[in-house]
């Protein structure tokens, strides 16, 4: 059994719930159409979840789709980061998790399509993290944490296709041991990007277009996760922290930003 945790805006509270039966859970992607069911990376399947949002354990309904299932390198990965586009396109990476996940780039980008289409994105994955979509200018961002750098590609809308990859934003420093690694990222409606950081206590607010750093978020835990916007104004920056590694706390606390004037954009649900 595993869990996953949800923020409560009105009574300041996170619910947190046990998956009946599972051991591993990533992302967690409302559902359209509805308001207690989710779709859950769960090692290297996609399920569909169960929740009412306040419940200690969480059904699992059934499962949408796996994937890397018929070769036995990718026996040690599972999904990590996901998220849908604006049209509710469910884009989910994989990643290694059994050994040293820098040692072998056997991760992959999936694309998941109404109707159950199972798409393969991209190869050649060290660990598939962070995605953000602006529909203003057509362009998707994308996070493999162990090419340190984030990267911009033109979007196909209506296709759903990426490509022309580009760097916006280099996360290499003077040396390999201190290469920051970029985690999780969201995006605000002005098109700037919000970049978390596995090891350096800081979410990074960049404009992709100049590259440059427009704000650095310091936090008290060094491994931050991911960040998305929420509130009833959309203007709290919601951050999550591991504690891998037994970091001390208050590592793997959920925290709010406030204050930041700037506003992020409503979670694409996947229609399935």
């Amino acid at each position: 059994m595993t869990k996953y945790r949800v923020k409560g805006y009105k009574d300041d509270k996170v619910y947190e719930a046990k998956i009946e039966g599972e051991d591993l859970a990533s992302f967690v992607v409302p559902v359209a159409g509805t308001l207690d069911t989710f779709a859950v990376g769960a090692g290297r399947r996609v399920i569909i979840v169960k929740w009412d949002g306040i419940s200690t354990t969480a059904q699992v309904e059934s499962t949408l789709f796996e994937v890397q299932k018929n070769d036995k390198r990718f026996e040690g990965n599972r999904f990590n980061d996901g998220k849908c586009d604006p049209k509710g396109r469910l884009f989910a990476g994989t990643m290694r998790y059994v050994g040293d996940e820098f040692e072998h780039r056997w991760g992959e980008l999936y694309k998941y399509e109404e109707g159950g289409n199972v798409e393969l994105v991209k190869t050649d994955v060290g660990i598939s993290n962070g995605l953000a979509w602006n529909e203003k200018t057509n362009k998707f961002y994308y996070i493999d944490t162990t090419d340190f750098e984030v990267k911009e590609y033109d979007y196909d809308m209506e296709k759903g296709k990426p490509a022309n990859p580009k760097v916006v934003f280099n996360l290499r420093r003077d040396s390999p041991k201190n290469h920051l690694l970029p985690d999780g990222m969201t995006i605000d409606s002005d098109g700037n990007i919000y970049i978390a950081t596995f090891n350096g206590h800081t979410i990074y607010k960049v404009n992709p277009v100049t590259g440059k750093i427009l704000m650095e978020i310091k936090l008290p835990c060094k491994q931050i996760t991911s960040a998305a916007f929420g509130g009833p104004n959309m203007d709290i920056l919601y951050v999550t922290t591991s504690a891998r590694g037994n970091e001390p706390k208050p590592a793997g606390t959920t925290y709010k930003v406030t204050g930041l004037k700037a506003k992020g954009l409503p979670m694409t649900k996947i229609q399935i």
